[in-house]
């Protein structure tokens, strides 16, 4: 069941590495090349609210999203805003279950009306997967058009003979 600390897993620094489809709706078209990006998540509302940001500098672009937990319906609703926008797109809501996070909201891509699913998983102190999907039909059939892998370095011990903190 949901949280309002599911995702106090993306707090702090990560580096990203994304892939996406040069169509976002043809489920035949090609993976653009690879690219990278940094990230930084700040906890709010004691973590039942997070806000990141993403610099991509290959697509010239930064993304912010907003993060909040609703307790009476214990869902997420998450909110992605571009800096080659500035505005605050529709919000993706739903729940993490065994480890699996699966949000889904409605959006218009390219003039046409689309379900949105963001995905969640492999989830570690180092790791995390997210998947961006659309369906154009309503939800019958999704295509993953966006997976952004997270890392980050582990926390080292102090070194021999350094007093920790």
């Amino acid at each position: 069941m949901s949280t309002a600390h599911d995702f106090d897993f993306l707090h702090g620094e990560w580096q990203g590495r994304h892939r996406r489809r040069t169509g976002f709706l043809d489920p035949r078209s090609d993976w653009e090349p690879e690219f990278t990006s940094t990230s930084r998540c700040l906890p709010l509302f004691d973590g039942a609210a997070n806000i990141d940001e993403t610099d991509m500098p290959r697509l010239g672009s930064k993304g912010l999203t907003l993060r909040l937990f609703d307790p009476s319906t214990r869902q997420w609703s998450l909110h992605w805003s571009s800096s080659g926008t500035g505005r605050l797109f529709p919000p993706v809501v739903g729940r993490f279950t065994g480890g699996r996070g699966e949000f889904h909201g409605e959006d218009t891509y390219d003039g046409k009306e689309v379900r949105v699913r963001f995905v969640w998983s492999g989830v570690s102190a180092t790791t995390a997967r997210w998947e961006q999907a659309f369906s154009a039909d309503g939800g019958d059939t999704w295509v993953t058009n966006w997976i952004m892998d997270f890392t980050r370095e582990p926390a080292l011990p102090p070194a021999c003979g350094t007093p920790s903190a």
